[in-house]
């Protein structure tokens, strides 16, 4: 769980560790409640807090630094004037603010992803 989250929202993280046939401990499927709980008890953390250790910026961060409104940053990400990335299910972005492309994003390696036999929420960490 911890190298999916370096790269994927907690909705998306519990459909991967649901393709996988892992589940919670209490026999479940993975949902982004879930997942959101496993995180607090292992002390990860989310995309968003990953992205935003890594620089990225809020979008009313980017609107303020930009002087334009936060409907304008969709505008200018469409043109592909802006770098931006949604950062979980609520809809939220965060935006690269410096020259150049943003930092790999650690994507999870297969070696990583790989897990065992056990299919409790404790084998998904």
């Amino acid at each position: 769980m911890d190298a999916l989250l370096n790269e994927y929202t907690d909705a998306q993280v519990a459909h991967h560790l649901n393709e996988r046939g892992l589940r919670t401990g209490a026999g479940g499927a993975f949902d982004a409640t879930s997942v959101k709980w496993v995180r607090f008890a292992k002390n990860l953390k989310s995309l968003k807090q990953r992205m935003l250790d890594a620089g990225w910026q809020t979008s009313t961060q980017t609107a303020a630094k930009l002087g334009v409104c936060r409907a304008t940053l969709g505008k200018m990400r469409r043109e592909g004037r802006l770098q931006g990335r949604i950062c979980n299910e609520l809809g939220a972005w965060l935006y690269w603010p410096h020259e150049g492309p943003p930092p790999p994003s650690s994507p999870p390696s297969s070696r990583s992803l790989a897990l065992n036999d056990t299919s409790t929420a404790g084998a998904a960490v």
